[in-house]
Order: C-alpha cells, then structure tokens, then sequence
C-alpha cells in the first residue's frame, strides 16, 4: 500500500481528493466534525420530509465527467438539464419571468421592456464568452507557487479585457441593457458568488456565458445530496474509511512535517500526507494557530454574506411554482447594496425558493411540497443577535404566499431555520460567511490563501477560502490542485 492520507473534513472538495488519491494507490481515512458527510452539501429528513440543505444546483458538468474519467468510474449520480434555468419574480408585477437557455424565446418576454434585447444579450454573452475562455484555464485551473508565478500568468490573458478588472458586475451589464428588469435579472448570477452585483468584479460576467450558453445548471435526481451519496459508494469500493462526529482541534509536528492532528477527545490522527478540507483561512487560525490567520485578521480579509436558510414542509402540492425561483422586492439595487451589513434591509428581501419536491416524490409525503428558502443576510460581525429568526422568517414565508397567491402558513407541517450563527457553528465559516473568502481581484488566484502549508511541507488543503473559489464545480478543481501537489511530494 501506498503513503497514507488523512483528510479532514468530508465536503465535497475532501470526499474528490481522497477518491482520486485512493485510485491512485494511497491509503486515504476521512474524519469529519459532522454525523454525516457532505459539508455544506447535506441533507435535513425531517418528518417525512427530505432537503437539499445547501446547494440546489450545479454548473460546469464537464468537470465532474472528467473527474471520473480520471478515477476511472462512471460519474456515480444522474443529472438532469434545468431549462428555464430559473424564474423570476418582483414584488411590484405579477408577470413571472423564465430564463430560458434559448435567447428567442427569453427575448420574446422582453418585447416591451427591451425590444433589442436579444441582440444586446447576443453581444454580451460574446463578451462573457472571450472572457471565459481567455481566464479559466490559465487562472482558475492552475496551481501557482507564488506571486510572481501568478503574474506570469495573468500577463498570458488577452489584454483587450484589461478594463474590466476596472468595473463591477453591475457596471459591466449596464453597458448593454438599459431596463430595470433586464439589468437586475442579468446580474442575479452574481449573488451565487455570495456578493452582489455591486461589490463583484466584472470579470464574473463569464457567470452569464455559463449559464446560458456554455454548459448551463444541473439538478441531481433525486436531490442534490445524491453526489455526496455517490461518492461515498465509490470511496467505500476503493477502501476508504469515514469516521464521523471526529473534529480536529490540535496538531503536533516538528522540523517542518506535520505528524498527527488531535481530534476533541484527545485522540491523534496520525499519516504521511494530510489534507484540510475545513476553510482554508479558518482552519489556519483555529487549529494550526497562525496569527496571520486570527480572528483580528480574518475580519479584515472581505467574505461572502451570510445566509437565512428555511426548510418548510407543508400539506399541499404547489403546480404553478417552478423547481428554481428567485423573488426580488421593488428596492433591488438599495437592498442588494446594503444586504451584507444592514439588517434592517431583511424586512425587504431577495430570496430564492426551491421545490426540491417538485421532481423528486420521496421528498415529501403525498399531497405534499418540500420548500427551500434561501435569504442573503449580514454575517455575524453586522447582525450577531438571530432572536428576531422567527420574525424574519415568517415574513419571509408569507411574501411568497402573497407572490404565488397562495398562503401557506396554515399548511406548513415542519420548519427548520438556520441562521448564521447556525452555518458558523455546524460548518466552522467566519462569521457565518456562506461561502468562505470573497473573489474580489486581490483574494483571487495566488492571492488567495495558499493550497499548500506555510510551515509543513505535508499539509494541503481543498474547498472553500482556498484556490480556486466557492461552488461546486470549482470544489471538484480543487481537489485535483491539491492533488496534484500532494502527488509532487517526495
């Protein structure tokens, strides 16, 4: 048997990397903080009802056909193509908007407000396409060994997109459209990033080449926990054990290797080779100690928001709302440029609600739905006290009753609410930031927390706050940059 491996965490970034060192002869252990598996990606069953807790979707399919072209499996979960994307509603019209993949027929519902719009959507999606092809692989898939390494390789970018490292998201669309409803629905992808289209480089229009063009979004049949489920299958043929309810809280090393980590209970985990799938800047700073990484100094670092999450089962069958709809209210650009540290812009929110239940039965009982409802709130620095939850969330629930037309609160059968202070508590996120470090220029490739130890030449790490950023996708990236450094090691 080869070196062995010890990854800790078992997010989707650490189950990628193990099942990819297992092929390739290592013997990989996993522990994790949690009970099961997943991180972020999990799973709530609750009274006969099942939710996707954290993502609902996925972008760049390729890229987990490749990873299993490389493990040397079949990609272990189905996928199904989303087509509209999503729908979209404000809170001042009752018109619901679908954002078709096909830009006729997404244009056709632009006749009055945008009569021009599919030769301006035209024209912007070949700028997001350039912009695409010309940074991904030269920036987002390459590892870099330091800043220099990093320069080489931005100078290898076509310069003619020099100017929009200059601009914002918002900045960037306003360009080709001119109507409220186009400008905010163009920019909503910039939202996944857990920022706004107001503090989000321009860069990330390459988003809106992704979505409606290149590859386009995913749902994963029978939810999206399916991938975690699917891994798990694999990494138990190949070998590989997970021991949950484990969190690592301690290390020991010497003269520049790391021996052993320390769990909670004053056990050591020791191996060869060690991968740190938590946060990459959190873990630095909780567990390995690094003052470069300390509360003081993370809070001065800029991260995603925070998140208000709902999961509501409820006595009736929902036919007229789509699986993926966002809800806007009439004040979008006041409300998304104060979302991360006003609290009081929650009374007027921008939501997301997904009816996992939609295409998937077992979610839910017979005659019944099974709701996710996803809020951008302020992280704990801006809004540290959550005894407003109920409140906030109520609001929340019966806004979407008067949008559908329909008032759910006497169906509902199970709520479950988790606030920020939930997602820093189950997941270890700073300040209950949803999806770790920003993506902001200067936090962005060897600007980022490295995936490779300072101090031990045997620790790695993959997923979030490290390279190459949030979202699925670049999870299954990660794991192969750190794979890949971790197979360099003599």
């Amino acid at each position: 048997m080869g070196k062995s491996v010890l990854v800790v965490g078992a997010g989707l970034a650490g189950l990628a990397a193990a099942l990819r060192l297992a092929k390739n002869g290592y013997s990989v252990h996993i522990v994790e903080k949690n009970s099961q598996p997943g991180g972020r990606l999990n799973q709530l069953k609750k009274e006969g009802f099942t939710f996707d807790t954290g993502p609902s979707f996925f972008s760049m399919s390729y890229e987990f056909k490749q990873f299993a072209r490389d493990c040397g499996i079949d990609l272990p979960f189905r996928y199904v193509e989303l087509d509209p994307l999503y729908t979209v509603n404000f809170s001042n019209s009752p018109k619901t908007w679908y954002l078709y993949k096909d830009i006729k027929k997404l244009a056709a519902q632009f006749e009055e407000v945008e009569p021009d719009f599919e030769e301006k959507m035209r024209r912007y999606l070949d700028k997001c396409r350039r912009i695409f092809h010309d940074t991904v692989d030269i920036v987002i898939k390459q590892n870099f060994n330091s800043l220099f390494d990093f320069g080489l390789a931005l100078m290898r970018v076509n310069p003619v997109h020099l100017p929009i490292l200059f601009r914002k998201f918002n900045q960037q669309v306003n360009r080709y459209f001119v109507s409220a409803e186009a400008r905010r629905m163009v920019s909503l992808v910039a939202f996944f990033l857990g920022r706004t289209p107001f503090d989000t480089s321009a860069v990330y229009t390459l988003l809106s080449y992704t979505e409606f063009m290149h590859d386009g979004y995913y749902n994963v049949e029978g939810g999206m926990y399916g991938i975690v489920e699917g891994l798990v299958r694999e990494l138990d043929k190949a070998g590989v054990k997970i021991t949950c309810n484990t969190e690592i809280t301690g290390f020991r090393g010497a003269n520049g290797r790391l021996e052993a980590f320390t769990d909670r209970s004053g056990q050591e985990w020791s191996a060869d080779l060690f991968l740190a799938n938590g946060d990459a800047a959190v873990f630095r700073g909780s567990v390995m100690n690094r003052m470069a990484f300390s509360p003081e100094k993370l809070d001065r670092m800029e991260w995603t928001m925070g998140y208000l999450t709902i999961y509501l089962g409820i006595r009736r069958k929902l036919p007229h709302v789509n699986h993926h709809n966002y809800f806007l209210g009439d004040n979008f650009e006041a409300y998304a440029r104060d979302v991360r540290i006003n609290p009081d812009t929650l009374q007027k929110p921008y939501y997301y609600v997904n009816v996992i239940s939609k295409y998937n039965d077992h979610c839910a009982p017979e005659g019944c739905e099974s709701l996710f409802f996803v809020c951008p709130v302020p992280d704990l620095r801006y809004k540290p006290d959550w005894s407003d939850r109920e409140e906030i969330a109520m609001s929340i629930i019966s806004d979407f009753g008067k949008r559908i037309g329909q008032d759910i609160v006497p169906d509902i059968l199970t709520k479950t609410i988790y606030t920020p202070l939930e997602w820093k508590e189950q997941f270890n996120l700073h300040r209950g930031s949803g999806l770790g470090l920003s993506h902001k220029i200067m936090q962005i490739g060897a600007f980022r927390p490295k995936n490779y130890d300072e101090e031990f030449k045997n620790l790695f790490y993959a997923g979030a706050s490290t390279i190459p950023g949030a979202g699925l996708p670049m999870a299954i990236i990660s794991a192969n940059l750190a794979f890949e450094r971790m197979t360099a090691v003599l």
